[in-house]
């Protein structure tokens, strides 16, 4: 199984994905110096794992800002970087001959092989100069030969022996790679020196001569060499399969090491360039069209015209700048230097000189305060004034544009409207359940809604219960309740409450069942009750 290169494996997960890329971000922490040093002491190991006493040492004899670092500080750092994954903790076993031994080597770290790839990217950035790479040119011409000298010997009666062929084909791909890594590293160059605009004549001169010669020679050289690599790439295409089998039966290498298990794929692999069908196609497309793309010879055509026409534009601007229509970069860049060496109060006398930034005009916003501001307060030190968004921005006080639409709600209404009136009727059923159950509670069971609406019954008719004193119960006796009762005359339901010695209510509900000791409940209609206390009455 052939691994593309971190974080670029096509069947990638999305999870293994964030992990590839979390790997960089020591790069960008506030402790990204201390953490570069430690990532740089692991790299210069291989297969090792160091403790914190090991990378101590080894951090104290160099001269960077991770030279400082105590134990305590250098074991938070390595174990952000283990999150992170750079770092992998290490299986070994510690053998120490005493305990504080023990302490101070049973954590031990080793490389990873994300960290160590991202680490030897970034120290190739550092190191690299800002300056033109020149273009491996003669690379090409030894990749023809070798494509040339391998084709002939894959057509021939005899064929080619496998071990030559093995070895033409890493030499191919080492020396295309090393070319097309030039040519991408020289015009990213040139296209970041194409985009300054401030090119002195100079520096002009300079950059047209690389232009109009080294890149010329460059594209004519690539468009001589490039038909004829096309050519040959296209007599072996048909043999390449057979070719590539051949070579994996000779030398496997790490692809059958370890084949994995039934239904476990093996761990991935990433092949020597060339041994794979796949490099072979880029190595094609990189000279032929053969997807209707454009190959990248035709980029490096269009990218040297868009280089020409950049420099034209160059000359241009320096014709109008020396006509006096534009550019007053000289002017500028001395004013910049006045500003640079001059002391505060020099450097604001030189901005109303340059700028007619005189001192600050009072707006006619008057301040929230009372306090009457002298005009030769500072702004820096003086009351802030909120100035209208409108009077700021266009210097109006009035409204423009149409006035909103009055929003429609009628939806909400619809959607609250309808939750009332459910919830209504849940609390109606919940009542009548009530009415149903009262004087028979033991036999049965209640449901949620049922049992919240008789436990709100219930505390409000105690909070409404008149205490009084039994009688002969004496100065220690107990109480007994009088009108223990509550109502709701929405739902037209009331609950009554009397209090009976040795009496037990039991309140069975899908959420559990409630004890009452010494309580009786009585779950009536409002409407009935009203009726009878009017029969009584007359």
């Amino acid at each position: 199984m052939k691994d593309s290169g971190p974080g670029t494996t096509p069947g990638a997960s999305h999870d293994e994905t964030w992990q590839r890329l979390t790997a960089y971000a020591y790069l960008s922490a506030p402790e990204r110096l201390e953490h570069v040093a430690i990532m740089r002491v692991f790299c210069g190991t291989l297969l090792a794992d160091l403790a914190v006493p090991d990378v101590l040492a080894k951090l104290a004899g160099s001269s960077g800002p991770a030279a400082g670092l105590d134990a305590e500080t250098l074991t938070v750092r390595l174990e952000q970087l283990v999150r992170w994954g750079n770092l992998l903790r290490s299986s070994h076993s510690v053998k120490a001959s005493s305990i504080s031994e023990y302490q101070r080597a049973r954590s031990r770290y080793q490389l990873s092989k994300l960290g160590e790839g991202i680490q030897r990217d970034a120290d190739e950035v550092l190191a690299g100069a800002d300056a033109a790479r020149e273009v491996s040119s003669e690379l090409l011409a030894l990749v023809e030969r070798g494509l040339g000298e391998l084709a002939v010997l894959v057509h021939g009666p005899a064929g080619v022996e496998v071990q030559d062929a093995l070895e033409r084909v890493s030499t191919i791909f080492v020396q295309f790679t090393e070319f097309a890594d030039s040519v991408r590293d020289f015009y990213a160059y040139l296209g970041q020196v194409l985009a300054r605009y401030d090119l002195d004549s100079a520096e002009y001169q300079g950059f047209k001569e690389l232009l109009l010669d080294y890149v010329e020679a460059i594209t004519e050289d690539v468009s001589f060499r490039a038909p004829r690599i096309a050519t040959v790439l296209t007599s072996l295409w048909p043999q390449l399969p057979d070719l590539l089998e051949r070579l994996d039966a000779h030398a496997r290498g790490l692809a059958g090491a370890t084949p994995g298990s039934e239904g476990e794929p093996g761990i991935r692999v990433q092949r020597s360039r060339g041994r794979e069908l796949a490099d072979w196609e880029g190595l094609r497309g990189w000279f032929a069209d053969v997807e209707g793309q454009g190959s990248q010879v035709d980029q490096l055509r269009d990218a040297t015209l868009r280089a020409l026409q950049s420099l034209l534009a160059n000359a241009k601007r320096m014709l109008r700048s020396a006509s006096g229509e534009m550019s007053r970069r000289k002017d500028l860049l001395r004013l910049a230097r006045w500003f640079d060496e001059a002391a505060p109060e020099e450097a604001h006398d030189i901005a109303v000189a340059a700028f007619g930034l005189y001192s600050a005009r009072h707006l006619g916003v008057p301040p929230a305060s009372e306090e009457v501001v002298p005009a030769y307060t500072s702004w820096w030190t003086g009351p802030v004034v909120e100035v209208p968004v409108a009077l700021r921005e266009r210097g109006s006080r009035a409204q423009r544009g149409r006035a909103a639409a009055v929003e429609d709600h009628s939806r909400q209404k619809e959607r609250l409207q309808q939750g009332a009136r459910d919830q209504a009727a849940a609390r109606r059923a919940a009542a009548d359940e009530l009415c149903s159950a009262s004087g028979r509670f033991a036999q049965v069971r209640l449901t949620s809604a049922a049992l919240a609406l008789l436990l709100e019954l219930l505390a409000t008719a105690l909070g409404n219960a008149q205490l009084r004193r039994a009688e002969g119960t004496g100065r220690t006796g107990g109480f007994a309740l009088d009108a223990a009762q509550s109502e709701d005359a929405e739902l037209g339901i009331r609950l009554i409450v009397r209090r009976t010695a040795g009496a037990h209510t039991v309140l069975d509900s899908v959420d559990g069942e409630l004890l009452l000791d010494e309580l009786e409940l009585s779950v009536e209609s409002s409407a009935v009750l009203d009726g009878q206390d009017r029969v009584s009455a007359s």
